[in-house]
């Protein structure tokens, strides 16, 4: 295998602390220009006293004028006998005192130089001090400050390097933030089956007594949404019991062995608030199978696997720490990590039933202002295949809605909108149609519409409109008024009749086709070729399986299907998905034949309205 040049990030610790130094004496000098700015501020708002001369001051003490002289060193400082105390100042000059020089140079009597007040300052101790060492202590302290930032940056730094291996995991402490059961609707029988690790943690005697050893680990499997992470919260909760809590993802650095590192600090740390739970969210991001990346077994992501695997069962056996993971991919999980003494229990959390979506939207729907007049019952049953995310969702939209309108109760209206604008997206109320292609649209979805309410095996018709949602120009809202689990072959044929029912009318009334029509044929082409290939449903081929589903390992675990028939083979499955598709759509143009009269109807209505409910379209078809 060839090896690849991997360009290294080379860190220049010189140049760093070079440019780290330069914006420290940048700051610090912005600092001392803003203090300067401030005091020329301050001695600028100021009034300056009025400078004279000695011959003026001689004057003005022969005239009386003076209340009090004060002489500091060569600066001399005077205040007038007026209302207002005016301020006066000039520089001493000669090396005689005031005094001597008014009485000796400029004639003024002793009398009247006696009622001047004549006080001389010297300079206190503490001007001394600041005077001598005030430069010397500011460039010092300068020079502190700068090496104070420096060395605080500095060990900030040594502290990330030397918390580099360590976990990140969240932590809750019992009590803290506190999740149960209660919170979680549905899923009863992953809920009973956590009950026993609940009750382990609470009372491990009664199990250890009988010798038996609660699972080491419990992965939690189901599609994206159906409450996986709430339930392992719950778990803790319901324990009461420290929850550390990481994603998968958190592990994984590009320096070789981090990961492994935070791997043994966090079962460290689990291990010290024992009995624990340690919960990880999307352990598919380190869990995949080894061997399958580019970097062989020297592998970031491979080494910290390795990690967590010999600290689920390796020789540190004696441990109440319980590992929990969720994960909606448990097809590219390594064996290794699934083997009995690591996850020994899976538990499945499916989509919820009509009862648990029912039971999701009253828990939702607790701190929501939603009228008495909605039946959460009706929204369960418009909402199959919704996730406790996505009803959690609908939900906030419906809310979303409520206080756009303006409105202060969540009505039946808004949470019915919300439902299609979940499901489809909003509606494109900007996006009008011409006239023409308003037309078409109608009849393609009354096509739709009719079908699905001839044709006995396909779902009730709950909306047709021609609003534009997403990439759709218009929709048929059909759903079941129960969730099934098994589907039969004439089911299969009734829906691919009803997906045939927008092209055939397109085709009968316009006798052209448009691009509408290309998502309906996608759909009906695949359903057509699962009945053949993948459940058995063709009586031309026969009861058979044909293509492989490998899941090769190149960048990811990719699945892609093997061809594991010859090209006689292929040639009759392609000819048979035509058969089929070619039966539904004859079938789907008698019908509409034999009741065009209706048909015409449904479009005229949706051209007028653009919207048509259940109740509406039941009359429309009982006329």
């Amino acid at each position: 295998m060839k090896k690849k040049n991997i360009k290294k990030i080379k860190i220049n610790p010189k140049k760093t602390l070079k440019n780290e130094l330069f914006k420290n004496i940048l700051t610090i000098v912005l600092l001392f220009v803003l203090l300067a700015s401030l005091f020329s501020l301050n001695n600028s708002t100021q009034q300056k006293p009025e400078e004279i001369s000695m011959s003026q001051l001689a004057r003005q003490v022969e005239e009386g004028q003076v209340k009090e002289i004060s002489v500091k060193e060569d600066k001399i400082e005077v205040t007038l006998n007026d209302e207002a105390g005016t301020k006066q100042t000039l520089l001493k000059t000669g090396i005689s005192s005031l005094e001597d020089e008014l009485i000796n140079v400029h004639k003024i009597e002793q009398e009247k130089v006696t009622e001047a007040h004549i006080l001389v300052k010297g300079r206190t101790g503490t001007e001394t001090f600041f005077l001598s060492y005030g430069p010397t202590l500011l460039t010092l302290l300068f020079l502190g400050i700068l090496l104070w930032m420096m060395l605080g940056k500095a060990q900030k730094q040594n502290g990330q390097a030397m918390s580099f291996g360590k976990s990140k995991a969240r932590f809750l402490k019992p009590g803290e933030k506190k999740t149960t059961f209660k919170d979680v609707a549905g899923v009863k029988e992953a809920k009973e089956e956590l009950l026993e690790i609940v009750d382990f943690l609470k009372n491990p005697k009664k199990f250890l007594d009988l010798g038996a050893r609660i699972p080491r680990g419990v992965l939690l499997l189901g599609s994206p949404g159906t409450g996986k992470t709430l339930l392992a919260k719950a778990v803790a909760g319901e324990a009461d019991v420290p929850f550390f809590n990481i994603s998968g993802s958190e592990f994984v650095e590009m320096f070789v062995g981090v990961g492994a590192s935070r791997v043994r600090d966090l079962f460290k740390n689990a291990q010290k608030h024992a009995p624990s739970i340690l919960f990880i969210d999307e352990i598919d991001a380190v869990g995949r199978h080894r061997g399958a990346g580019l970097g062989g077994g020297h592998d970031e992501r491979e080494q910290t696997l390795n990690q967590i695997l010999v600290e689920m069962d390796g020789f540190n056996t004696e441990t109440n720490v319980i590992v929990m993971a969720a994960t909606n991919r448990p097809d590219v999980l390594d064996p290794a990590l699934l083997r009995p003494g690591r996850f020994d229990r899976r538990i499945t959390l499916d989509l919820p039933d009509i009862n648990d979506r029912e039971a999701i939207l009253k828990v939702h729907a607790k701190n929501k202002p939603i009228d008495k007049n909605v039946n959460l019952r009706k929204i369960a049953e418009r909402t199959p295949g919704f996730s406790g995310a996505e009803l959690f969702n609908l939900l906030n939209e419906a809310a979303i809605l409520t206080a756009r309108e303006n409105k202060k109760i969540i009505g039946e209206k808004e949470v019915l909108e919300s439902i299609e604008k979940v499901m489809m997206g909003p509606e494109k109320k900007s996006n009008l149609l011409l006239k023409d292609e308003k037309k078409i649209t109608a009849y393609h979805e009354a096509g739709h519409a009719l079908l699905g309410h001839l044709l006995p095996k396909t779902d009730p018709i709950h909306k047709v409109s021609i609003v534009s949602r997403g990439r759709a120009a218009g929709y048929t809202l059909n759903l079941p008024e129960e969730d099934r689990h098994f589907h039969t072959k004439s089911e299969f044929l009734d829906n691919l009749a009803m997906l045939m029912g927008g092209y055939t009318a397109e085709q009968l009334i316009f006798d052209d086709l448009t691009t509408g029509a290309s998502n309906d044929l996608m759909r009906a082409s695949r359903i057509a070729r699962e009945l053949v290939t993948k459940y058995g449903m063709s009586e031309k081929i026969g009861p058979v399986v044909f293509g492989q589903h490998s899941e090769t390992v190149f960048l990811g675990k990719e699945i892609h299907e093997q061809r594991n028939y010859s090209e006689k083979v292929a040639a009759d499955i392609d000819a048979e998905v035509d058969r089929i598709i070619k039966e539904a759509s004859q079938r789907s143009i008698n019908l509409i034949n034999e009741n065009r009269e209706k048909l015409d109807k449904i479009a005229k209505r949706l051209i007028e309205v653009e919207t048509i409910e259940k109740d509406e379209f039941k009359e429309l078809m009982k006329a």
